[in-house]
This record gives C-alpha cells, structure tokens and sequence, in this order.
C-alpha cells in the first residue's frame, strides 16, 4: 500500500471515529461515571471490535474481488451511496454530540469492556462503514504488510480518539469547548464523506 493510500485510509478512519454516536455516548457515559481509567478501558474495548469488524470486512471483501468482481462493484457502488447518504446526514446535523455529553453511573472495569465491545460489535452501521470504506483499499492491498494496514488502522485510530476524549472530559472546563466545535466536526466529516463517495464511484 502506498503512503497517500495509507494517509487516505488514515483520514477516514479518524472522521469514523468522531462521528458522534452511540460509541462516543458509551465513552462518555463510562468516563463521567468511572473516571478516566472507565473511559479509557471501555475505549480500548470498543477499538478491539472495530479491529474485528475491519478483519471480518477485509476478508470478505478480498474473497469477493477475485471471486466475483461484478458483486464486488455493487458492492463498492452501494458503499459510495451510504457515504454520501451519511455525508449529508453530518452536512445536515447542528452537532450532534452536544446531546452525548450528559452525566453517566458509576460502573466497573469489567462493565466498561464489556459495553465498549458490545457497542461495536452489534452495531450494524459500522459493518456498513466499513464495506463502504474498504472497498477502495482492497484492491491496493496487494500484501500482508498492506492487509495488516487495513485492519491496524481503524483499531488504533478508534482506540487513541476515545481515549482522548476520555482524557479530555477528565477536565471538566474543557467540556463545553467540545460542544463548541461539535457542529464544525460535522460539517468537516459530511464534505470529506460526500468527496470519498465519489472517488469510490470514479476509480470503479
């Protein structure tokens, strides 16, 4: 995989990872009620599914192109609309994590790994992302070296995110800063969503 490939996928995976949502609402949740060391454990968690999901897609996906290409284009054509769909779904949002950042319970080690892990694993918008998002980079993976890329990246970039926000939210004054900027990361994810969907449409 070359270097721009590489930075394209890092991009990605670091707008998946702010998106608000239910994953960034468990970190949150964990954070305020458990403290940082709940934040961080439920976000390592959470990273351990979406490396799951990365792997699980990767392969699926790598089977499919030498298999059946034609599958294999639908496949990438349905993946550009839902990137656009959620592109304009973040165009459209007045920041959406401003409603996430609410007090969470007290919970345990334990708690926090377990709901970080379910929250990835049984959400199905994330397998969605993913067949959306590797589409593209499966064909330049033409190595292990490439392949472990692919699967690393999202688990890494997921779990470094929502430990920092796991240390950010440890300091309360900075918490309204982040609702803030909420609407502003929004926007940003939306266009740079649109701008990969049609790349996906016209390298096909």
């Amino acid at each position: 995989m070359s270097i721009s490939a590489w930075l394209g996928l890092l991009a990605i995976c670091c707008l998946g990872a702010m998106s608000p949502g239910p994953s960034l609402a468990m970190v949150v949740r964990h954070t305020l009620g458990g403290g940082r060391g709940k934040g961080i454990i439920c976000a390592w968690a959470h990273s351990i599914g979406i490396g799951v999901y990365a792997l699980v897609t990767l392969l699926g996906l790598a089977v499919l192109l030498k298999q059946a290409p034609m599958v294999f284009n639908g496949i990438a054509v349905i993946g550009a609309l839902y990137l656009a769909y959620m592109g304009m779904q973040a165009l459209r949002s007045k920041g959406g994590m401003s409603d996430k950042l609410a007090a969470g319970e007290s919970t345990d080690s334990f708690t926090a790994a377990r709901d970080g892990l379910a929250i990835s694993l049984f959400n199905p918008k994330i397998m969605l992302f993913f067949l959306a998002l590797f589409s593209q980079f499966v064909m330049v993976a033409d190595s292990l070296t490439g392949k472990a890329l692919i699967v690393l990246t999202p688990l890494v970039v997921d779990g470094l995110w929502y430990t920092l926000i796991a240390l950010i939210l440890s300091h309360s004054a900075v918490l309204p800063k982040l609702r803030e900027k909420a609407a502003l990361i929004d926007k940003l994810s939306g266009v740079v969503l649109i701008l990969l969907a049609v790349r996906v449409v016209v390298t096909l």
